[in-house]
């Protein structure tokens, strides 16, 4: 055996555990999964025939469109809100100032928390009668009343009950997936780690303040980072289960916080309609490419690399 093909299959006894564990671990779920779309499949029969049914019932399905414009609106209000949160975390936690990595690491510990005991955690604080938000939350709107008063009105401002009022089922999500935006922070942090220091000095040098530099400075200059974690966000945002499905049985209150990848998994495990499932997944797979295209599409304008 010549030494070329000793090397080749020496390569690939080394690489077979990757390329096992692709082909069944990825590759035939994948493949799987593109055909039963195709059947009406239970996982306890086998899989039958029928065509482009399973997505001519998801147009019809009202469930279907009301967890799609839940996750959408959900996306719309999260991705943001974490990206402002994250980065004005990061630009704080940019400065030079004393305990500077005990503060980063105190802001990234959130997210190190598992989804279930957060949920947990979230339910108690979320409480309307007992939670901590709302036990700080009512005394100011008390003397809020109280200041309106002076002109007229008479009325009671009660906290939001942020568990059963679909009003605010959402924003307590969104509250939430800011109060984790630890990781995105870090990644921010880095890039801001890269900004070329001679221009912030030129700026100086032209008098500009710190708004104007943000805005004509770090943003720019950060902006592949905001690309990155903005695609990130919306992968994250659309696939959002864990948490919203411990904390909200069943989409409750009104189905206002059941979600696309919630609905999905009932119709898998719950309803056994694995075909249909299947079907689901490939739509969101097509929404979020189609997001990230056009993400990727607006970062020809507004997004500014080093060199460019």
């Amino acid at each position: 055996m010549s030494n070329s093909k000793r090397e080749t299959r020496t390569a690939l006894l080394f690489v077979s555990p990757w390329i096992i564990g692709f082909l069944v671990f990825l590759a035939y779920p994948l493949s799987a999964s593109i055909y039963y779309s195709f059947c009406n499949y239970s996982v306890l029969k086998a899989p039958v025939w029928v065509g482009m049914a399973n997505y001519r019932n998801l147009v019809q399905d009202d469930v279907f469109r009301t967890t799609l414009v839940n996750t959408l609106i959900y996306a719309l209000m999260s991705l943001p809100v974490g990206m402002a949160v994250a980065i004005g975390l990061a630009m704080m936690l940019n400065a030079k100032i004393k305990g500077q990595t005990i503060y980063r690491t105190i802001f990234y510990v959130p997210s190190l928390v598992p989804g279930v005991p957060l949920a947990v955690l979230w339910l108690w604080v979320f409480n309307g009668k007992q939670g901590i938000i709302n036990a700080v939350l009512q005394p100011l709107l008390d003397h809020v009343a109280s200041a309106l008063s002076i002109v007229g009105f008479h009325g009671h401002l009660n906290a939001p009950q942020w568990l059963s009022d679909a009003a605010w089922a959402k924003p307590a999500l969104v509250i939430m997936s800011a109060w984790g935006a630890g990781n995105a922070m870090l990644i921010y942090l880095a890039g801001l780690q890269d900004v070329p220091q001679p221009l912030y000095e030129a700026a100086d040098l032209d008098g500009a303040g710190w708004w104007s530099k943000t805005w004509n400075v770090t943003l720019p200059m950060l902006s592949p980072v905001i690309l990155f974690n903005g695609i990130m966000g919306i992968i994250g945002a659309l696939q959002v289960f864990t948490i919203p499905y411990i904390m909200f049985p069943g989409g409750s209150p009104a189905r206002s916080t059941y979600f696309y990848a919630m609905y999905l998994y009932d119709n898998a495990f719950v309803y056994l309609k694995m075909g249909y499932a299947c079907a689901m997944g490939w739509i969101m797979f097509a929404i979020t490419v189609i997001l990230t295209v056009a993400a990727h599409k607006l970062s020809d304008r507004y997004v500014h690399y080093g060199g460019s």
